[in-house]
């Protein structure tokens, strides 16, 4: 808990820097907006607070793009539960998916 207050402390330190050193003016970019999506497969994957965060893309090359798969780390997260967890008591459940920082909202698909 104690470390989650420290980032966040840090985090706001780091908020206040970047808004410091913002140049004076507009601050949003002109941004096309006819943006085509090349035709193929993409796959990116960033590192996120909780993992591995990866998003899969399909187009055809038109305007949009066909399909736009994003995994979460949470959904990552709890593949491993079947492997950690097997006959373990329901109550050593909660604490155990708590120690792997799973957000049941990103894992709901």
């Amino acid at each position: 808990y104690w470390v989650r207050v420290a980032e966040m402390y840090e985090s706001v330190k780091i908020i206040r820097q970047a808004c410091e050193a913002m140049p004076d003016g507009d601050a949003k970019e002109t941004v096309p907006r006819n943006i085509k999506v090349p035709a193929g497969e993409y796959y990116m994957h960033t590192e996120s607070p909780r993992g591995e965060l990866g998003y899969y893309i399909i187009s055809d090359g038109g305007k949009t793009a066909n399909r736009i798969k994003v995994r979460s780390p949470a959904y990552s997260n709890l593949s491993i539960l079947s492997s950690i967890a097997p006959g373990v008591m329901i109550a050593d459940l909660v604490a155990i998916i708590g120690s792997l920082d799973i957000v049941l909202g990103e894992i709901d698909r």
